[in-house]
C-alpha cells in the first residue's frame, strides 16, 4: 500500500488488522445493553358471583379498594332462603322426636293403663279358678250338669288365657320399636338434617366474601339493581393472578425457560420489577399488533408470561405496556 510521506502519522490509513480490531470493539461496546423484549400486563380477573339470583341488598366494597381474604363483599335479599331454613329446621325437629317416642315404647302412662287391666283380668281369673273347683266338686256328688261343668271350666280357661294376653301386652309396650322401623325414622331424621344444611347452604351464598386477598377492579351492580343467578357483582384482582405477557424472536425462546428470573420495565416504576418466567410457547405466532416493536414486525415470535412476586404485582396494572429483559 502506498503511503504518502508529506501526512502526518495521526492522518496515515490504518493498516487492516487495526481497522477489523476497532470494529470488533465497537461491535461489543454495541452489545453492553441487555437485550429487550416488548410486552404488556394482564390480569385474570375472579368474577365473584352468587349462584342464585335476587336484589342487591348490599355492597360492602368500591372500586380501587384492597381487600383481605374473607371480607364481605355484597349481600343479597334472602327472605325466601331464610323462610326454607326455618321450615327444613322444623322438620328435623319433627323427625327427631318421632325417631325418639319409637325408641322409649309407650308412655308410662299407657303402661299404667295396661297394668290396671292386668290386675282385673287376674282377679277375674282367680273368680273363675275357683268357681271351677266349686262346680267339679259337685259334679262328683251329681249336683250339677255335665254342661255347667263344661261351662264352669271354658270360662276359667279364657279368664286364664287374658291375663297371660295383658302380661305380653306390657311387656311389647316397654320395648322400642321394630328394628325396621327405627332404620326406617333414622333415615327420615337425616333426610331432614340433609335438607337443613341444603337450607343454610343456600341462605350463605347470599352473603358473599371474598375468597382471597386483592384489588377490587370493578363492581358492575348497585344496591336495590336485581342481580341474575351467576352475574358478577365484584371483579376482583388477586395480587397472584398478574402477569406479563411479552414476545422474542425464535433465535431467543431456546434460551429462555421456566422459573428464569428476568426484569419488568415500565413508565412511571421507580426500578425495575423482578419476575419469574412461568410460560414458554411451543408454537410461534406473527407479532401482534399491540406490541410495537420495529424490530420484531412482520417476523414470528413466541410468547413467553412471566409474574412477578405478590409483593411486587400491585406495582404493575393491566393493560399498561412494558419491556423485559434478563436479569
Amino acid at each position: 500500500m502506498f503511503t504518502s510521506p508529506l501526512l502526518p502519522a495521526s492522518a496515515r490509513p490504518l493498516p487492516a488488522l487495526a481497522v477489523l480490531a476497532a470494529c470488533a470493539m465497537l461491535a461489543a461496546c454495541s452489545n453492553d445493553k441487555p437485550a429487550s423484549w416488548q410486552g404488556y400486563v394482564e390480569g385474570e380477573f375472579v368474577a365473584v358471583a352468587s349462584p342464585f339470583a335476587g336484589r342487591l341488598e348490599k355492597l360492602a366494597v368500591d372500586r380501587g379498594q384492597q381487600v383481605a381474604n374473607g371480607a364481605p363483599l355484597f349481600i343479597l335479599e334472602s327472605d325466601d332462603e331464610r323462610a326454607a331454613r326455618q321450615q327444613a329446621a322444623e322438620q328435623v325437629r319433627v323427625a327427631e322426636a318421632q325417631l325418639a317416642d319409637i325408641q322409649t315404647g309407650k308412655r308410662p302412662v299407657e303402661v299404667a293403663v295396661n297394668q290396671a287391666q292386668l290386675a282385673q283380668a287376674q282377679a277375674q281369673a282367680v273368680r273363675s279358678a275357683a268357681q271351677r273347683k266349686r262346680d267339679e266338686a259337685q259334679f262328683e256328688i251329681g249336683g250339677i250338669s255335665k254342661a255347667q261343668l263344661d261351662e264352669s271350666r271354658a270360662t276359667a280357661d279364657a279368664d286364664a288365657a287374658r291375663v297371660r294376653e295383658l302380661q305380653r301386652d306390657i311387656d311389647v309396650a316397654r320395648l322400642p320399636g321394630r328394628k325396621d322401623q327405627l332404620a326406617a325414622q333414622a333415615a327420615q331424621v337425616e333426610s331432614a338434617r340433609a335438607a337443613l344444611a341444603q337450607a343454610e347452604w343456600k341462605l350463605s351464598r347470599k352473603f358473599v366474601n371474598a375468597t382471597a386477598a386483592g384489588l377490587v377492579y370493578d363492581v358492575p351492580f348497585r344496591p336495590g339493581e336485581w342481580v341474575p343467578a351467576g352475574s358478577a357483582v365484584v371483579r376482583m384482582l388477586p395480587p397472584g393472578n398478574v402477569k406479563v405477557r411479552f414476545y422474542v424472536p425464535e433465535a431467543v425462546v431456546g434460551s429462555l425457560k421456566n422459573g428464569q428470573a428476568v426484569r419488568i420495565h415500565c413508565d412511571g416504576c421507580a426500578a425495575p420489577v423482578p419476575a419469574k418466567i412461568t410460560y414458554v410457547s411451543n408454537e410461534a405466532e406473527f407479532t401482534p399488533p399491540v406490541i410495537y416493536s420495529n424490530e420484531t414486525r412482520r417476523k414470528l415470535v413466541f410468547l413467553i408470561e412471566a409474574r412477578p412476586a405478590t409483593d411486587d404485582a400491585p406495582k404493575l396494572r393491566p393493560g399498561q405496556p412494558v419491556e423485559v429483559t434478563q436479569s
